[in-house]
């Protein structure tokens, strides 16, 4: 059986991490230019970092006896964000190529490594709060293909794109991956009123994307978004569509949460209640986790609650 084949095959979700970059800035005084983490592969100090964080959840993982997606620090790894920081077609590779490096020796040092995915993450090209523009399909393939390129290069169990605000960045990102033959998932957010940024409901969006991608995604997801502001908009006939739900731990909207100086964490408690109970109406979830203010104690919170 293949490493991806567990994922699809198992009774359970697997788990993942909670919101990486808000968690090593507010709990580790990370320093993260433009919320970027890849920085961290940079020097020993960051690696180190890096590796008790990624460490601190496989060994979750194994405890609870649930498989786990190991993501790599690249959520901003491409070429809209790598402009931004200095960094041509040529350094974002080496930057993605670095990272799966990294997570793959990890896993293969972890004794639970047969039960570990490597999840290769890429985000939107702009803001993931609110997009500076909507990209065509054609802008979108540009931006996310050296990548997409490195992740297939270097044999991810799967990427995943997170945080994407508008169908045709996630269409771009999906028709790429399918052309390299690598599995692909899709993950968008939603604001406060369970719509897109971009103002489109769940059902518009994900209708368009499926059609214009021939269904090629392994399964979409939603993330960045407090259960309260998708769970009664989630459109009936895609549940089986949605594998995936990393909320964040705060009800702010994203425009309060982009002024936040402190960390709002919300209740662990609640979390892991909430995720539970969107769970449960989700009959092909496939993957459970968390997103902006949450730590592994909001993922122990929704393994607890049967998530």
């Amino acid at each position: 059986m293949g490493m991806l084949d567990r994922l699809f095959s198992s009774p359970d979700a697997f788990i993942s991490d909670g919101g990486m970059e808000t968690d090593l800035i507010f709990h580790e005084g990370a320093e993260l230019p433009l919320f970027v983490s890849f920085v961290l592969l940079d020097n020993p100090q960051g690696r180190e970092m890096l590796r008790r964080y990624a460490r601190s959840y496989c060994d979750m993982a194994q405890a609870a006896k649930r498989g786990f997606m190991l993501g790599t620090p690249t959520w901003r790894a491409n070429c809209g964000w790598g402009a931004k920081l200095g960094l041509d077609d040529a350094a974002i590779r080496d930057v993605n190529r670095r990272a799966i490096a990294f997570a793959r020796d990890l896993r293969d040092n972890h004794p639970w490594r047969n039960h570990i995915l490597i999840e290769g993450v890429l985000g939107p090209a702009g803001d993931g709060y609110a997009p500076e523009e909507l990209l065509t399909p054609a802008d979108a393939t540009r931006l996310h293909s050296a990548q997409l390129e490195a992740f297939a290069e270097e044999e991810v169990d799967i990427a995943s794109a997170f945080t994407i605000t508008h169908p045709g960045e996630a269409i771009g990102i999906i028709g790429r991956a399918r052309e390299l033959g690598l599995p692909v998932t899709v993950s968008f957010t939603v604001e406060t009123d369970g719509r897109l940024p971009n103002g489109q409901d769940l059902d518009t969006a994900l209708g368009s994307v499926e059609a214009a991608t021939g269904g090629y995604a392994r399964y979409y997801g939603i993330n960045c978004a407090h259960p309260d502001h998708f769970f009664d908009k989630l459109p009936s006939h895609w549940l089986d569509r949605i594998g995936m739900i990393r909320p964040n731990a705060s009800r702010r909207s994203h425009a309060e949460l982009d002024e936040a100086t402190q960390l709002d964490d919300g209740d662990p408690q609640e979390f892991g209640v909430l995720s539970a109970q969107i769970a449960r109406r989700l009959p092909h979830l496939r993957v459970v986790g968390g997103c902006c203010g949450s730590d592994i104690r909001h993922i122990e919170a929704l393994i607890a609650a049967g998530a």
